[in-house]
């Protein structure tokens, strides 16, 4: 009797190591085979050459266990209360003046700003209208010195003309200088006028001397 258990439980043995041979060479997943991954399952289904295909099912919401996690509920609102309001009301009145304030500060820095510009133009422009009033007056100033010298100009050599027709008539003499080659005798000189031959060269000769100031 112990012989034959004992033969008995090497059969069995042996049938145990042959049948996990065989199921290394020819694997095949039980077709009922489940597998849980959070609230789904996923079922495998019949295994073919071209591949594995599977059957996924979501549970519903109803069947969920207590321990997954439950959406919770946003936390109802707090009524505040009077002096919660009237720190708000505060603390908006408080930014309501410092955002007025920066508006102020910054309008008065753009207003100084374009004050500083507009003294700056207004500097400028007197600055250019008075070179160009020095300039001005320094050119009037020449023009005047050059029309005065070429005047005096123009007044010596009518002289020089005048004492030089003066010299080639003939009935009169120039007399004497006394400082200025100007100063002469002026009844001479009208009446050398009067004896010009002529309305014509006495009206030159009379108007040359009102000129040269005789």
């Amino acid at each position: 009797m112990a012989s034959t258990v004992s033969a008995y439980k090497e059969k069995m043995k042996e049938l145990s190591v042959l049948s996990l041979i065989c199921s290394c060479f020819y694997s095949q997943p039980h077709p009922n085979t489940i597998y849980q991954y959070g609230d789904m399952e996923v079922k495998q289904l019949d295994k073919r050459a071209s591949g594995q295909s599977f059957e996924v099912i979501l549970k519903s919401p109803s069947d969920l266990s207590p321990e997954s996690p439950v959406l919770s509920s946003p936390p109802k609102r707090k009524d505040a209360s009077l002096e919660e309001l009237q720190k708000r009301l505060e603390a908006a009145e408080e930014r309501r003046k410092t955002q007025e304030a920066q508006v102020l500060k910054q309008l008065a820095e753009r207003r100084e700003h374009e004050r500083e510009v507009l003294h700056k133009a207004l500097e400028e422009n007197n600055n250019f209208s008075r070179l160009a009033e020095e300039k001005l007056n320094y050119k009037m100033e020449l023009s005047k010195e050059i029309r005065e010298a070429h005047l005096a100009a123009l007044r010596e050599r009518l002289r020089e003309k005048c004492f030089r027709l003066l010299g080639e008539g003939g009935s009169f003499r120039r007399p004497p200088w006394h400082g200025d080659r100007a100063h002469c005798c002026r009844s001479g000189l009208r009446s050398f006028a009067r004896t010009l031959p002529g309305s014509g060269n006495r009206t030159v000769f009379n108007w040359t001397l009102v000129s040269l100031g005789l």
